[in-house]
C-alpha cells in the first residue's frame, strides 16, 4: 500500500497523508501517551537490547513498566513475539499498544524509535519524555537516499520531543553516546536535562558544553551528566563494570553491550533510579531474544544473532570467535531489494573472521535470492574461508551443524527472534532457534 501510494502522490501530499494518520491515531485512542512516561530508543545498533534493559531496570524499580521493540511487546510482565515484521508499527497499532499498557496500570513505557517510523510520522501524535541515541552507522541509505536524510529522520524525534506535553515535573530528558562522532547532532536539541555516557572519560571536553542544563556540581557528588566506568571488563562469561564505585555485571556478550548497558544505566539514573535496581535490572536480563543467543554450548557452540549491518556484523563474529576451533558462520542479507551496498561488505568481514561460511537465503522479497548471494560473493576475499552456498535457509543451518566439532562455534546471522521469512508477497513462518533446536537434536 506504502510503496504504491509512493508511486501515485506527490511527495508532500504523502507526507500529509502520514501526518494525518498520526493524529487521527492518536486522537482515536485518547492519546494515552499523556498519561506515562514515554522513553524513545534510536540509532543503528542496540535499540532493541538497549529497551529490553531500561525496562527490566524500571521493573527492579518498582515500576509497572511496558515496552515495545522488534523483539516483543511487553506488558505488565506478559510478553508477546513481535510477529510483524515491523519493529516501529503503524500508527493505530502503536496508539493501541500505548492504550493496553495504560488500561494494565502502566506508569513507565520503552518504544523502540526507527528512522522508517519517524519518516512516516509514526513517532508523532505520541508526547515522549526521555530519548536513547545509541549509534549511528549507514543503514537505510538507499531508502532514505543518503546518510543524511537517514540521520535527519533520527533527528526529528528529538527535534520533536520539546513540543510534546509536559506531565508535571516529569523531565524532557536526551541521553546520547558521547563515543559516536554524531552524539553532538543529537544534543544540540531542547531538553530540560541531557546525560551522555562513553567508556572512558576522553569525550568529556568535546561535548561537555553541551550537556546538562544545571552545572555538574549542582548533580551533587555521586552523579554527573556523563557517565563513565572507571574500569569495565567483556569476557566469554559476560560483563562486569565499575561505575562511581558500583559494581554492574551481566550476562551479555561483547564491547557492544558495554555500550548498552551504559545506556541503560545512564537513562535510569537520569530519572532517579536507584543504583541498586539498576544493579538488580542489568543482571536479571541474561540473556536478549535473538542476541548472541545461545542455543548450544557443548560439544561445540551453536549462537544466533540479528546482526544485519557490517558493523554489527563484524563486533558479533569478533566476541564469538574461538581461541581454539572454528568460527562456522551461516550468512543471508539485510534484505532483497534494499541495502544492497552491505552485501560486498558482509561478504568481506565474512571472509575476514569466519573459517567457514555458508551462504544462504534471509529475506529475498521480490528479488532472486541467488542473485543476493552472489553480491555477497564479490566481496569475499579468495582462499580466507571456505564457502558454500545453500538456498534453503533450514538446509544450510543443517550443513553448519554436521560440519561442526567439539571446540567450534557456529553463528547464524541475520534472523535473530524474528518469526518470518519474507518472500515475494509472502511470509513464510519461522523460528531459527527452534529450526536450530530441531537440527541439532537430530545430528
Amino acid at each position: 500500500m506504502i510503496s504504491l501510494l509512493r508511486n501515485i502522490l506527490p511527495a508532500q501530499v504523502l507526507r500529509w497523508y502520514h501526518y494525518g494518520l498520526s493524529v487521527v491515531a492518536a486522537l482515536a485512542f485518547n492519546s494515552p501517551s499523556k498519561e506515562m512516561v514515554i522513553v524513545g530508543v534510536t540509532g543503528t545498533n542496540g535499540k532493541s537490547t538497549v529497551v529490553e534493559l531500561i525496562r527490566s531496570i524500571f521493573e527492579s524499580a518498582g515500576l509497572n513498566a511496558a515496552s515495545l521493540s522488534s523483539i516483543r511487546i511487553v506488558i505488565n510482565g506478559e510478553e508477546q513475539i513481535n510477529i510483524k515484521k515491523m519493529t516501529m508499527p503503524g500508527r493505530f497499532a502503536l496508539q493501541h499498544f500505548l492504550r493496553t499498557a495504560r488500561s494494565h496500570g502502566v506508569s513507565h513505557v520503552v518504544v523502540e524509535a526507527t528512522s522508517e517510523g519517524m519518516r512516516q510520522f509514526r513517532h508523532r501524535g505520541i508526547d515522549w519524555d526521555g530519548l536513547v541515541f545509541t549509534n549511528l552507522f549507514p543503514e537505510h541509505v538507499e531508502s532514505h537516499g543518503s546518510l543524511e536524510a537517514y540521520q535527519r529522520a533520527k533527528e526529528s524525534l528529538f527535534a520533536y520531543l520539546s513540543k510534546t506535553e509536559r506531565k508535571g515535573r516529569t523531565k524532557k530528558i536526551i541521553v546520547v553516546n558521547a563515543d559516536d562522532s554524531h552524539a553532538k547532532d543529537f544534543l544540540k536539541y531542547d531538553a530540560d536535562e541531557k546525560w551522555a555516557y562513553a567508556t572512558s572519560m576522553a569525550p568529556g571536553n568535546r561535548i561537555q558544553s553541551l550537556l546538562h542544563t544545571k552545572s555538574l556540581d549542582d548533580l551533587g557528588a555521586e552523579d554527573s551528566a556523563l557517565l563513565t566506568p572507571t574500569s569495565y571488563e567483556a569476557t566469554k562469561d559476560g560483563i562486569s563494570m565499575v561505575i562511581k564505585g558500583i559494581e554492574v555485571t551481566s550476562q551479555l556478550r561483547g564491547d557492544f553491550n558495554v555500550y548498552n548497558i551504559l545506556a541503560a544505566i545512564t537513562l535510569a539514573r537520569a530519572y532517579g533510579i536507584e543504583w541498586k535496581a539498576i544493579q538488580r535490572g542489568i543482571e536479571t536480563m541474561n540473556v536478549i531474544p535473538g542476541r548472541l543467543e545461545c542455543i548450544q554450548r557443548e560439544p561445540f557452540t551453536l549462537i544466533v544473532d540479528y546482526a544485519h549491518t557490517p558493523d554489527a556484523l563484524e563486533k558479533v563474529y569478533r566476541t564469538v570467535k574461538p581461541e581454539h576451533g572454528r568460527l562456522i558462520c551461516v550468512l543471508g542479507a539485510a534484505g532483497g531489494g534494499r541495502d544492497k551496498w552491505k552485501r560486498a561488505e558482509f561478504g568481506k568481514i565474512a571472509s575476514s573472521f569466519c573459517d567457514e561460511v555458508i551462504l544462504t537465503n534471509e529475506d529475498p522479497y521480490d528479488e532472486d535470492p541467488s542473485s543476493i548471494i552472489a553480491d555477497i560473493q564479490k566481496g569475499m576475499e579468495p582462499g580466507r574461508a571456505e564457502a558454500k552456498n545453500i538456498l534453503d535457509r533450514e538446509q544450510a543451518i543443517q550443513e553448519a551443524v554436521k560440519d561442526a566439532e567439539p571446540g567450534d562455534v557456529v553463528i547464524l546471522t541475520g534472523k535473530g527472534s524474528e518469526q518470518w521469512i519474507a518472500g515475494k508477497d509472502v511470509l513464510i513462518p519461522w523460528d531459527e532457534r527452534e529450526v536450530a533446536r530441531k537440527l541439532l537434536l537430530q545430528k
